[in-house]
């Protein structure tokens, strides 16, 4: 088949309004009434066609356009299947997530919808793209005709705006989300932002942090004890689904029968983990937080190196500590050479094995060992669980959410959550041996939340201004025992523990455990404030 260049952009182009562009017209469609809106909302697909014209035209030549359509093709038809399934927003943070997932993330992202939206909507027109015969003319002529298209599109763009300027203002400044659908355009925007962002960042010097941090030898209080500290972060567990929080279910059964401190309205910094992680262990609050910044300067677990009385143990279920544990020991838990709990997938539980040990060998110091869970990382929520925890029936078993019913999904993410129950109580047992020699204490924080289907959303990522509840609340909870018990306020921690607080204030609260002596403590951020450092500070 044989094409002009012009030709192929404007074939192109149409494609994408039709095939690849469901959940935006969806969205506008939902937001605004037609009849009142008739003639505005014809203009929109106009609009758009124009600017998928112009934009291809700008990176149109002989040996790129080619190229880049078949790129776009392929790509887009994959983002289709997202917005269309999830009704997920493809940004700069989504465009990170993906850059940072995992192959088995990424397998539990694979089913035959999704094969299907590649091969029909990306790889069959890339393969009429591939072998069609691209006739381009002479420089002159491919310039006129580059600058006529680009013209008449503009033009077809601002005549539309100003025709209904009240509209689009309304559609721009109310509605700003909207665009956000538009594919591939924004995603295509959000990838350069991304890469942008990255390579300015690249090359910065970590900045240090906390180098006066020190733990005191001698305080007017009782003698410290050692300290030991398991630190699990949570994966995608939103608060609404504990029980300890007034879910109708019961999903804590093991956790309500110990004395632990549920702190119930804790936000999180991000909704996705790659945010969320590097931001509860960064001296930057949430809205000082982006991860270039938080990237190029030390965090918390530097922080409490520096006293070089800390031993620090980083251990992962997850894909990976994104950046956290850079310069601590890190160990793989997801793969049975390690982990030694695992069936259909290697379980949190297993993180537990060989702690005595590791604690044994550092008995002079202070110890801090965080866990992070693979937790209720969906889709695949039915794999999050051994059999025995299958309570909560049916369940959705496919990670083909739009195949399941809303009870289905909530019932498979509910036995997730009833087995991170149970993998924290083991770990409070494993400290409770712990209680007569160590000042012990577990801290349980999630990095975000998910959404079930509310509102037609599902997963996380979702920009945080515009993400619902269901993926900022997150459940966050603290045990202590032992001699730390008498160097702590508890009643002070419970009435903390019924305000509002963050990820933010996790910096602080593990300063204030390890009772570390530094300028960057700030006690009112700390919610544990019934620290030794605190009292004496306060």
């Amino acid at each position: 088949m044989k094409l002009t260049q012009q030709n192929l952009i404007l074939s192109t182009a149409l494609f994408f309004l039709l095939f690849s562009n469901v959940a935006f017209f969806k969205n506008v469609f939902s937001t605004y009434d037609i009849t009142e809106h008739f003639l505005p909302l014809i203009s929109i697909p106009i609009i758009l066609y124009a600017l998928f014209v112009f934009l291809l035209t700008l990176v149109s030549s002989k040996h790129t356009t080619k190229p880049i359509i078949i790129l776009l093709l392929i790509s887009s038809s994959l983002a289709t299947y997202f917005m269309d399934t999830y009704n997920v927003i493809i940004d700069d943070y989504m465009i990170q997530n993906i850059a940072f997932t995992d192959v088995g993330e990424s397998a539990d992202l694979i089913n035959f919808q999704i094969a299907l939206h590649l091969i029909v909507l990306g790889l069959v027109p890339a393969i009429v793209v591939y072998d069609s015969k691209l006739i381009v003319a002479s420089f002159k002529q491919e310039a006129m005709i580059k600058l006529k298209t680009i013209f008449i599109s503009l033009s077809v763009i601002l005549i539309l705006l100003g025709s209904f300027s009240d509209f689009y203002a309304s559609f721009f400044r109310e509605h700003k989300v909207l665009r956000f659908y538009t594919n591939p355009s924004y995603y295509v925007y959000s990838g350069f932002k991304y890469l942008g962002n990255s390579l300015k960042h690249r090359n910065t010097e970590l900045k240090k942090i906390g180098q006066d941090a020190n733990i005191a030898e001698d305080f007017n209080y009782p003698k410290v004890e050692r300290e030991l500290v398991i630190l699990v972060v949570g994966e995608t567990a939103r608060a609404d689904r504990f029980s300890l929080n007034g879910y109708e279910r019961e999903t804590n059964p093991l956790l309500k029968q110990e004395d632990i401190i549920n702190f119930s309205k804790v936000s999180a910094c991000g909704t996705s983990t790659v945010v969320s992680v590097p931001c509860m262990f960064s001296l930057l609050t949430q809205t000082e937080f982006n991860n270039e910044k938080a990237s190029s300067q030390e965090n918390i677990l530097d922080v409490l190196k520096h006293t070089k009385k800390v031993e620090i143990l980083w251990r992962d279920n997850n894909s990976d500590s994104k950046g956290v544990a850079d310069r601590i020991t890190f160990q793989d838990f997801k793969s049975p050479k390690r982990n030694k709990i695992c069936d259909t997938e290697c379980r949190d539980e297993g993180m537990l094995l060989g702690l005595d040990d590791y604690i044994e060998q550092h008995s002079d110091k202070d110890i801090l060992i965080i866990l992070h869970q693979m937790g209720n990382h969906g889709p695949a929520y039915y794999k999050r669980y051994p059999k025995a925890f299958e309570k909560f029936t049916p369940v959705c078993k496919t990670n083909q959410l739009e195949a399941c019913t809303v009870e289905e999904i909530s019932n498979a993410y509910d036995n997730a959550i009833l087995y991170t129950d149970y993998f924290l109580t083991k770990t409070i047992h494993f400290l409770k041996q712990y209680s007569d020699s160590y000042e012990t204490a577990m801290i349980y924080i999630s990095d975000h939340g998910e959404s079930l289907g509310e509102n037609g959303l599902y997963l996380h990522g979702y920009p945080y201004f515009l993400a619902p509840q269901q993926q900022k609340h997150v459940p966050a909870l603290v045990w202590l025992d032992g001699l730390i018990l008498d160097e702590i306020d508890i009643e002070h921690v419970k009435r903390n523990a019924a305000q509002p607080s963050s990820h933010d204030n996790l910096f602080h609260a593990l300063l204030g455990l390890f009772e570390v002596d530094t300028t960057l403590y700030k006690p009112e951020m700390d919610i544990l404030k019934g620290s030794i450092l605190a009292k004496e500070q306060q």
